[in-house]
């Protein structure tokens, strides 16, 4: 593929420059090269711009520094998130989820040295309920305000559920916890643990609506709070209990296991321990449910996403969460995928967060903007090209007879 670069207006002032110079065009027609057929005119400090042939240049990345060429060609996943944050990158010409996703698609999957560090780390790491706390608190505490800025009403942090595509998102996250309650076909009296129940909203749905008891777990201080408060709101705080605590500690039996959003956090390493305490948790007849992001084979998360956003963070592939059942006699009954649902889903959180940037400047600062804006427009990327995928997956133990013939019950009219 050939590459074009345009020179400086500006002349360098001595050979010193001059070699600086020559060696700048050439990293940036390397990182041409490296973006494959995506419709980007990278452009640097000088004016130095560089085009893939044939390609539209429907955006322009603007890079500012040396710094910030080399770090794009020498670690791109980790150093573009580190140099944008910074102000040392700018996209413009369209939004940067839109910018992201031209690049997903035209590059294709990222391989290379950080990429095989990133798998081993994600193998070898082992996540302590301590350890858990802490990486917890570096995402769900950061403040209940920050969150209500640009989640639904209920404060639901997971994927929605769109019966429509042009379904609210206050309408897609109540379809969503109703389509979690139907599969796991909840009857009146029945006993639910829930691992990881962020602000409340599952509980409190099951609870409300399907007349279940529920024990919440979270290891988030704010989250928990909150949820108590909404419990006490509601009057559910005598069906609903919120217990700050790690998952593992459950003790007790339950008709239903439910997990929406939480396996992303626990690592692979401790999936068969998982397993094990849903087994130890489920009644003779009773069923489980994970909601979780994932891949359709295994690759390690973004190396920024890991540092900055989700520490220890890993999304499985289906071979990889077969750790969880399979050794623990558990067997899956349904598996849904709802990538493009969570697509939607980050356009409405990322139109939302945009309209509240100058509240989020306020409370925090301008890096601190930039950081969620490429957090969430790069996971709007990976999800409308299929980099990331969402699993909703229903299992039991193996043998037991307490599903009915058809799924028809889940979509019938409620």
């Amino acid at each position: 593929m050939n590459v074009g670069t345009e020179r400086s207006i500006s002349r360098p002032a001595s050979m010193e420059a001059l070699r600086a110079n020559t060696i700048d065009r050439t990293m940036l027609r390397t990182l041409a090269r490296a973006l494959g057929d995506a419709p980007i005119r990278l452009e640097l400090w000088d004016g130095s711009r560089a085009l893939a042939a044939g390609a539209a240049a429907t955006y322009r990345v603007l890079i500012r520094t040396r710094a910030a060429l080399a770090g794009l060609l020498t670690d791109p996943q980790l150093q573009f998130g580190e140099h944008y944050t910074a102000g040392d990158i700018e996209v413009e010409g369209g939004s940067l989820a839109d910018a992201m996703t031209a690049v997903y698609a035209g590059v294709g999957e990222p391989r290379g040295l950080r990429v095989l560090l990133d798998s081993v780390c994600s193998r070898l790491s082992r996540i302590s309920p301590v350890r858990a706390r802490g990486n917890v608190h570096h995402h769900y505490d950061i403040g209940n305000d920050f969150y209500r800025l640009w989640l639904d009403e209920r404060m639901v942090y997971t994927c929605a559920y769109f019966p429509t595509p042009d379904a609210t998102l206050e309408q897609a996250q109540l379809a969503k916890l109703d389509h979690v309650c139907r599969k796991l076909r909840l009857r009146p009296g029945e006993e639910v643990i829930e691992a990881g129940c962020g602000w409340g909203a599952l509980a409190l749905h099951m609870a409300q609506k399907y007349g279940v008891r529920v024990r919440a777990f979270n290891v988030s201080r704010t989250q928990i709070a909150y949820a108590r408060e909404q419990a006490h709101r509601f009057g559910l705080s005598g069906r609903v209990q919120f217990i700050e605590d790690d998952y593992r500690s459950a003790t007790g039996t339950c008709d239903a296991f439910v997990s929406v959003g939480m396996l992303e956090h626990v690592g692979l390493r401790q999936y068969r321990e998982l397993g094990s305490v849903i087994r130890r948790l489920l009644s003779a007849n009773g069923r489980g449910f994970i909601h979780s992001i994932g891949r359709y084979r295994p690759m390690p998360t973004n190396a920024w996403i890991r540092r900055r956003i989700f520490p220890d963070g890993y999304t499985p592939a289906p071979s990889e969460m077969s750790a969880i059942f399979e050794p623990n006699g558990l067997a899956i009954l349904d598996m849904e995928n709802l990538r493009r649902h969570y697509a939607l889903t980050l356009e409405h959180w990322t139109a939302r967060y945009e309209q509240a940037v100058p509240v989020v400047r306020r409370m925090f600062d301008e890096k601190f903007v930039r950081t969620w804006r490429l957090y969430l427009a790069g996971s709007t990327a990976a999800f409308r090209t299929g980099s990331m995928h969402l699993y909703q997956i229903l299992f039991d133990r193996s043998g037991s007879d307490s599903t009915p013939w058809t799924r028809d019950d889940i979509y019938a009219p409620g």
